[in-house]
């Protein structure tokens, strides 16, 4: 790996790489990043994005994540008759292990929907767990080890921000298109040929939390407590910024260690500043551990709460209802998401879709709550969206169909809208243009491959089906960014 500021081929386990890496990763990470790679002067290397350092890690993306194009495996793909594989690349395992099954459920909705469909140029799709557990220094030898295993690998999925800076390098360099959970702000600005986002950066998710604290609660005074994690960290900064710009004034601001089980000191700092409201992120038992000892220390009150897109989840609603009463979380909580269909030809296909998954996964609370979550909704519109550009390409590999994604999302003059996979693929045999428009609604996908949409408060219902309480209009989250 050439260091392009001295020139230096940089050898893993070597003391050049050591204290290249040293102002962004612990002891730990190094060693168990270092000893992943192969040895050699053009050996890959995987960046750890520290979460007190952002910009560190984000510096040090095209250095150490980027696999060499000469040493990139790229698998025979698509052989005649052969399943085609989509790898949800996520946490299964550790603090954010909710997010992998919730988008392996969705994943297979997409390709069971499509399979019953007729399948992609004779082909059937299957869905494929690659667990990163929320670490870049496991996420990079998992993928690694998923490109030495996998063959008919046509698309990735998950890429959460815990793992995402340092593993969307490497699938990019071995061409194979992905969709990406990912709200890190580097994505807005770097360009990835085979990389897709359907959701926001985690700055815009941000500037509507707080215009929904001013415009909408009338909210003063805001307390945050986010998790340690990679993911949660990213919200912080530009929470701090927007508050600030709002008028609004910002009390306390906590981390949640998601190791612990215990945050009383966060929660009695957090008490005694006197918010009118909290900012949360923290997945896992983190938020419900949290909440139900913020209630205890503000004398069996709970502070009103509006969380994340993330908090759109039935771990998150079943864990944190057990914790403070699901009446009280009713009343106390509101979350931004972006903007879904909850009626029509997109959301009866999907609802159709997600319930013929319910029963095969874990009891996770409410299942209608897939009906709202982010990862549920946008890796359902990833893979259909890239299911009909190959068949729209006439071709299943990556390198081809690629072109083909911003056609059948955006559409062309002429293209008919079409709601579900089995819709077009119908229109395409019968020789038409399309344009795909799922439950998280039409895309317009910029040069960076980013789609986002408008952003709506979200509610909770008594059972944990989510409510939409509202739009929140573009103006009032412009006014506070």
């Amino acid at each position: 790996m050439q260091d392009p500021e001295v020139g230096l081929a940089l050898r893993p386990n070597s003391a050049e790489f050591t204290g290249f890496l040293g102002g962004v990763m612990n002891e730990e990470h190094r060693q168990r990043l270092a000893r992943s790679l192969p040895v050699g002067p053009r050996g890959g290397a995987a960046r750890w994005a520290r979460k007190t350092a952002p910009l560190a890690a984000a510096a040090a993306i095209s250095l150490l994540a980027v696999a060499s194009p000469a040493n990139a495996k790229v698998l025979p793909r698509a052989s005649s008759g052969g399943a085609l594989t989509v790898a949800d690349v996520a946490p299964f395992t550790g603090t954010d292990a909710a997010l992998g099954p919730t988008y392996l459920v969705s994943c297979d909705a997409a390709t069971n929907a499509i399979n019953a469909a007729g399948g992609v140029l004779g082909h059937k799709l299957n869905c494929k767990s690659v667990d990163t557990r929320g670490d870049p220094a496991d996420a990079v030898p998992a993928v690694r080890q998923m490109y030495a295993s996998t063959s008919n690998l046509v698309l990735v999925i998950g890429l959460t921000s815990d793992e995402a800076a340092s593993v969307v390098p490497i699938i990019n360099s071995n061409k194979t298109v992905m969709f990406s959970m990912s709200g890190q702000s580097e994505f807005d600005h770097t360009h990835f040929d085979y990389f897709y986002r359907l959701v926001p950066p985690d700055l815009a998710e941000s500037y509507a939390m707080v215009a929904i604290a001013k415009y909408v609660d009338h909210y003063k005074k805001v307390a945050l407590a986010f998790g340690n994690d990679i993911g949660s960290q990213t919200f912080v900064n530009p929470a701090v910024q927007s508050i600030k710009k709002a008028g609004l004034k910002l009390v306390s601001n906590e981390t949640l260690s998601l190791s612990s089980t215990t945050f009383r000191t966060e929660a009695a700092k957090i008490a005694a500043s006197h918010p009118d409201v909290v900012f949360t992120e923290a997945l896992g038992p983190t938020e419900a551990a949290f909440l139900s000892e913020l209630k205890q220390e503000n004398n069996g009150k709970v502070i009103p709460v509006i969380g994340t897109s993330a908090t759109i989840s039935p771990d998150w609603y079943k864990s944190v209802a057990a914790a403070i009463g699901s009446k009280t979380l009713v009343t106390s909580y509101a979350a931004d998401n972006l903007v879904t269909e909850t009626s029509g030809p997109a959301y009866s296909a999907f609802s159709k879709a997600i319930f013929a998954e319910k029963g095969k996964v874990g009891n996770t609370g409410s299942f209608s709550t897939y009906l709202s979550a982010p990862g549920a909704v946008h890796l359902y519109d990833g893979i259909n969206i890239a299911a009909l550009a190959m068949l729209e390409a006439k071709s299943t590999v990556p390198s081809v169909y690629r072109s083909f994604i911003a056609r059948v999302g955006d559409g062309v003059p002429g293209a008919e809208t079409v709601y579900s996979f089995a819709q077009g693929a119908a229109a395409l045999k019968a020789g038409k243009k399309i344009r795909y428009e799922g439950p998280g609604g039409p895309t317009s996908f910029d040069s960076y491959h980013d789609s986002t949409g408008i952003f709506q408060i979200d509610k909770y219902g008594a059972t944990g089906q989510v409510l939409v309480s509202a739009n929140i209009p573009t103006s009032e989250i412009r006014s506070v960014s």
